[in-house]
């Protein structure tokens, strides 16, 4: 039987697009250790509980109790010498323990003599070195550890290494990502990769985190738009919308802002064009109820846009066995995906599977017509509209996140066309 990745990643996060993560390794600006902000040392234990119990259900009628999960966390990376990148931890660590240094390792062991899901953390960390701290800021140390994220116990690095054996021979199953071995004497037999995804649990903590970070993103597009009157440099608008993201608390984003000027001669079709992509959208997000799937959702959206196409002369004379085809010429990208602690951090979830109450997902068709497509009007090329929601689903109506952002075009007008004071 041959090792797989852990376990059903869409699963184990939950989506907070409002990065708080703050580097360990900040030269000459110590920060003082800690976890992840907002969320208590009880909901981390939740989630380590709820990890057991789906291994104690995918581990029943096989022979043996013992498991233990092993999961890294990222380490330093070093742009030059001593000078380190930008730290970012890794969603699954961090999404079970909240802890956010580098070079760390989580253990969820279970415990001899009792039924799953009962199991202990213990959390591996580096040895404190004060003449180290002075540079990178401060470490939590083994003690801190524990402080920090409630785990049971703590040991330094140094101590897993004679762990990883001990492991080994003591462990009926061990889970692990395969890609990322914690120690070389840990590739051993592992389960299956989990064939279906559950649906996630409603979290009244997360859906706080991503109101917060829905707004906190919409403030700062609204004041990126009205910086957008030309003559602007696309480098401005980039640094213009981290900077409104940060000054309203992030300390990183959540994707790099893409931002792409163009021919401006092309208003009017480009507008034509978006309102479209606009209908297309709404018509999709009234099909975001419990049941449904993503792949159902983006069948429509196909046909939608195929009759678009046809609407605008786009394309013209579309047979009904071949508009996906051509439809999806266009618009290359699913209608959405899950969202996750990232962006697209979800890639093994089947889109296939029925959409539940609480499970958090993106809306976003779009057309984009190539400078070189001789079949579309020369006046439509070189021009690409996507418009996205990030939404919740529910038994009604879907809660849309990103309700704060104007995507209407009288509303994106009068945004764009006030004058800075």
């Amino acid at each position: 039987m041959s090792c797989s990745q852990l376990l059903p990643v869409a699963h184990l996060r939950e989506e907070d697009s409002k990065p708080i993560l703050r580097p360990a390794q900040a030269l000459y600006t110590p920060t003082p250790p800690q976890t992840r902000g907002g969320l208590s040392q009880v909901e981390y234990a939740l989630r380590r509980h709820k990890l057991i119990s789906l291994i104690h259900k995918e581990a029943q009628g096989q022979s043996g109790t013992d498991h233990t999960v092993v999961l890294l966390s990222n380490p330093t990376y070093y742009m030059s010498n001593d000078i380190p990148y930008t730290f970012h931890q890794d969603n699954n660590f961090l999404y079970l323990c909240g802890f956010q240094e580098p070079d760390s390792i989580l253990v969820l062991q279970s415990l001899p003599g009792k039924q799953l899901p009962a199991h202990k953390a213990m959390l591996f960390v580096p040895q404190r070195d004060p003449s180290q701290e002075l540079w990178d800021g401060p470490r939590s140390g083994t003690d801190g550890a524990t402080a920090l994220t409630g785990g049971d116990e703590a040991y330094t690095l140094e101590e897993f290494q004679h762990l990883g054996p001990k492991l080994k021979a003591e462990t009926r199953t061990l889970w692990y990502d395969w890609m990322r071995p914690a120690h070389t004497q840990l590739h051993c037999d592992c389960m299956q990769r989990l064939a279906e995804v559950k649906a996630r649990s409603k979290n009244k903590v997360r859906a706080v985190q991503q109101l917060i970070a829905r707004k906190l993103t919409s403030q700062a597009f609204i004041e990126t738009m009205f910086a957008s009157k030309a003559p602007v440099e696309e480098g401005f608008l980039y640094a213009k919308f981290e900077f409104e993201c940060r000054a309203r608390g992030a300390d990183v984003l959540a994707y790099p802002p893409v931002v792409a000027g163009g021919n401006g001669s092309n208003t009017l079709h480009h507008a034509e064009r978006y309102e479209a992509v606009l209908e297309v959208q709404r018509d999709c997000l009234t099909l975001r109820s419990p049941g449904t799937s993503l792949d159902n959702v983006y069948s429509m959206m196909l046909t939608l846009i195929g009759q678009k196409l046809k609407e605008l002369g786009i394309v013209k004379n579309i047979k009904k066995n071949n508009a996906f085809k051509v439809a999806r010429k266009y618009c290359p990208h699913h209608v959405g995906h899950y969202l996750g602690m990232d962006v697209h951090d979800t890639p093994d979830v089947p889109r296939s599977l029925p959409l539940q109450p609480g499970m958090v997902i993106t809306v976003e068709p779009g057309i984009y017509i190539p400078e070189d497509d001789k079949d579309a009007p020369e006046k439509f090329r070189g021009l690409g509209v996507r418009i996205e929601d990030d939404v919740v689903v529910t038994e009604d109506s879907p809660l849309i996140l990103s309700a704060d952002c104007p995507k209407e075009m009288n509303d994106i007008e009068q945004i764009c066309s006030k004058e800075i004071s």
